[in-house]
């Protein structure tokens, strides 16, 4: 068993011209002996992006606070505290906090898919 906060996961910064103002963390993966999924919590700062992707694996995706957007397939959908995203596999897409605070979301992935 594991139980922890999220924040203190060991953090990955993303900021490179495709990403901006992401940082990301597994909370739960192989070293903790996940088989099936990956968990990741994701914090992208005002005015950041993951970079716009496809990959053969879906996405799982639920916001937790702050306001953004998620692009996928050509369509924009808006996401607010609360919100659920599934992404499937081959889509290209791409998460965009559209808001003053931090966009931070859990998202889920096999654990087959590199974990970050």
């Amino acid at each position: 068993m594991k139980a922890i906060h999220y924040s203190e996961a060991p953090t990955k910064l993303f900021d490179d011209g495709r990403a901006r103002a992401v940082a990301g963390r597994v909370v739960i993966g192989k070293a903790d002996g996940a088989e099936t999924f990956c968990m990741r919590v994701f914090e992208i700062g005002p005015g950041g992006h993951t970079p716009r992707h496809a990959h053969a694996w879906e996405h799982e995706m639920f916001y937790h606070s702050g306001e953004g957007e998620v692009l996928c397939d050509g369509r924009s959908i808006p996401v607010r505290p609360g919100s659920v995203v599934f992404v499937p596999g081959g889509a290209e897409h791409q998460v965009r906090n559209a808001g003053p605070a931090p966009l931070v979301f859990v998202c889920l992935i096999p654990s087959s898919a590199p974990e970050i």
